[in-house]
């Protein structure tokens, strides 16, 4: 959390939640300590997907499908997912989440290494959500910014790392120091891309919005 707890809770407050199955699914993923996107960041998701109505979005990190529904519950009717998962096993949870919600033809999940399937991947994508393990964002990238469409929209998650992000290299844990680095790059290369206009926001563990010019 990089901004002040209480106040997070004062803004959240004001939210006035998703539909019943997302908050069923919210309930089990916070009971099974698996890791969902912020209730600040459902807000904002909610709010860029009614100013940009994407046609094509992809999704980097499934888990059990929680962001992937509430995007195509909040996006345009005629929007179609591609939302990309390895670990085996929140795989057929997520499926199951999609065929409980009668959205199997509106999202696609592609299972395996998203290295690997972003190479593969054609076309271009109106909104593609970043929201995968933090080192690997800077090695998505390339990928990630051919598939991007021209005045497309790239969000990324997660980029500030509980503040992190912010301290010496020395000051983190030896183990989180390559993330560290990793992130600190990427950030970088958000700011400095010559086809790319990019706000960093301090909203749930931090985010940013980048234009593709």
């Amino acid at each position: 959390m990089v901004i002040d707890e209480r106040l997070s809770v004062f803004i959240d407050s004001f939210d006035k939640g998703n539909t019943p199955f997302l908050d069923e699914i919210e309930k089990s993923a916070n009971e099974t300590q698996v890791p969902i996107i912020r209730k600040s960041m459902q807000s904002l998701l909610k709010f860029l997907l009614q100013l940009s109505k994407p046609k094509s979005i992809l999704e980097v990190g499934t888990a059990v499908g929680f962001s992937a529904l509430l995007m195509s519950e909040y996006g345009p009717e005629d929007c179609r997912i591609t939302t990309i998962e390895k670990y085996e096993k929140r795989i057929p949870i997520a499926k199951e989440n999609f065929r409980r919600a009668g959205k199997e033809d509106r999202i696609t999940l592609l299972e395996g290494d998203a290295a690997e399937i972003l190479k593969g991947l054609e076309g271009a994508y109106d909104f593609i959500f970043m929201d995968a393990a933090k080192g690997q964002y800077i090695h998505f990238l390339p990928d990630i910014l051919r598939l991007l469409a021209d005045g497309g929209m790239l969000v990324s998650d997660n980029v500030l790392q509980d503040g992190d992000v912010i301290e010496s290299r020395f000051a983190v844990t030896r183990r989180n120091r390559t993330i560290h680095a990793r992130m600190r790059e990427y950030l970088y290369e958000l700011k400095h891309h010559p086809r790319l206009e990019t706000v960093i926001l301090p909203v749930g563990d931090g985010v940013t919005l980048s234009i593709r010019k």
